[in-house]
């Protein structure tokens, strides 16, 4: 079986996102940035998943400007076994993202794709679900679980009343959540082996894919500080402030 994973190259987590001056986007420039957190479940679970013996061959994809390869041998040093990089400058928007992933994976042939349920720095989360419908395979999303039997998988996901689990015939698209697993930090010879491992740039007209932007930013602001809280004496003084400023009670 042939995985092929997505992984985004991001604003660090940990880092205070910055408005730019003009409003029309975020700061990026010596900015930390690192691999999409969801994503990095998403690849360990490729990695355990061939471990366990049902995967033959991991393949990382990124899409992005240059310096998306730094990601991408993160992946490898992961464990994925050969890295895909489409490049492109310009805003890739989620169903451009769909379509390029669609291209590749009936270039590769494909057996299932797992991605991270959604980017950090945009939220989105579209492209999962956008994929599986150009595709027209089963999707299951937000895993927090996943069972591999023969050629079906056992995708256990929370819902609103618990647990759901899901029977997908492969092949399949999956979205991964927070509690399928913890990724494991690349070792340091992994690091080095990963400079080894393929990494293949292509560009999108290559795929043959319209990559245009349906959708444009007008703006983008920070929110509204928030006031600075009070401390109170007494619940007599919370009622009456709740009642007469708040108007909630």
């Amino acid at each position: 079986m042939k995985i092929l994973v997505g992984v985004k190259r991001v604003i660090d987590y940990e880092v205070k996102i910055r408005v730019k001056a003009d409003e029309s986007g975020v700061e990026t420039s010596n900015v930390k940035m690192s691999m999409n957190p969801f994503d990095e479940i998403a690849v360990e679970e490729a990695i355990r998943l061939k471990e366990a013996g049902h995967a033959t061959e991991i393949i990382a994809v990124s899409m992005g400007e240059a310096k998306a390869q730094e990601t991408l041998r993160t992946a490898l040093a992961m464990g994925a076994d050969r890295a895909i990089h489409i490049t492109s400058d310009a805003e890739l928007q989620p169903l451009a993202v769909a379509k390029l992933f669609r291209a590749l994976i009936e270039r590769e042939e494909a057996d299932l794709v797992l991605l991270g349920k959604q980017a950090i720095d945009d939220d989105n989360n579209q492209t999962p679900q956008m994929l599986a419908g150009l595709l027209s395979w089963p999707q299951g999303t937000f895993a927090s679980r996943l069972e591999l039997n023969d050629s079906t998988l056992a995708v256990t996901r929370e819902v609103d009343g618990g647990l759901e689990t899901l029977d997908l015939d492969l092949p399949a698209v999956v979205s991964v959540d927070l509690r399928l697993n913890e990724p494991r930090y690349p070792t340091l010879p992994n690091i080095m082996k990963a400079k080894k491992k393929p990494l293949e740039p292509l560009d999108p007209e290559e795929l043959k894919v319209d990559i245009a932007p349906r959708l444009k930013t007008i703006k983008v602001t920070a929110p509204p500080k928030r006031k600075a809280g009070i401390k109170l004496e007494t619940a007599a003084e919370l009622v009456e402030r709740l009642h007469n400023e708040a108007r909630v009670i």
